[in-house]
């Protein structure tokens, strides 16, 4: 697989996976009824959890193709970049029981628990950003030291990953601070999003490896 297809299928992991999580689950959240938005909004849940599905194979074979373009660059970088995409992309898969749970449980009249699974899919989607934020480190470091790609993307896909995992940190100690969390999020998503396009359009283009 080559660089462009990668990038092709990490566009289709944001558009599938941002519609999960933003358009889905977070406008259910929103709602001053979450167990009858999720009752409303039953046949939006099964489309977000196929959206989900795709969004994680897609991630996983995104992984897979960086392996491939990176793994002579440093092999040991490579190996923690694809574990860290392989351990993220099983957390969310297994997550998806909560969303099922959700989703059930609110068709079957039980409010409470129907709460309770999707607070315990965010739960899980936070857990998952450890790693998720976590690969984008290995992943900078091998584009800085490759030079396949400008080294601007690889320092800015650094300090997001670092983003990702503060926004976490945020969230878990300070859990009325959404609007840092969001901010520091958005290191990672913004450093994604420009490595995305470059991937898309130009390519990658021979190493030029630095020590």
């Amino acid at each position: 697989m080559n660089a462009r297809l990668a990038g092709l299928l990490y566009l289709v992991v944001a558009i599938c996976g941002g519609f999960a999580e933003l358009a889905a689950r977070g406008a259910i959240r929103a709602s001053d009824d979450v167990a009858q938005a999720l009752r409303d909004s039953a046949d939006l849940m099964k489309v977000a959890f196929a959206a989900d599905v795709v969004a994680y194979a897609c991630f996983l074979l995104v992984g897979l193709s960086l392996y491939a373009l990176f793994k002579d660059v440093h092999r040991i970088a490579a190996i923690a970049m694809l574990t860290m995409n392989a351990v993220s992309v099983a957390i969310q898969s297994l997550n998806l029981v909560n969303h099922a749970g959700a989703a059930l449980a609110a068709q079957r009249g039980s409010d409470d628990l129907a709460v309770l699974f999707l607070d315990l899919h965010g739960v899980g989607y936070l857990i998952a950003q450890v790693f998720f934020g976590g690969w984008l480190i290995p992943l900078g470091f091998l584009v800085v030291r490759s030079g396949m790609v400008p080294r601007f993307f690889g320092y800015a896909l650094i300090v997001g990953g670092v983003g990702y995992l503060l926004g976490l940190v945020v969230e878990l100690v300070a859990p009325g601070s959404d609007g840092l969390a969001l901010a520091l999020g958005l290191l990672g998503g913004l450093s994604e999003i420009a490595f995305l396009g470059w991937l898309l359009v130009r390519g990658v283009r021979q190493p030029v490896l630095v020590p």
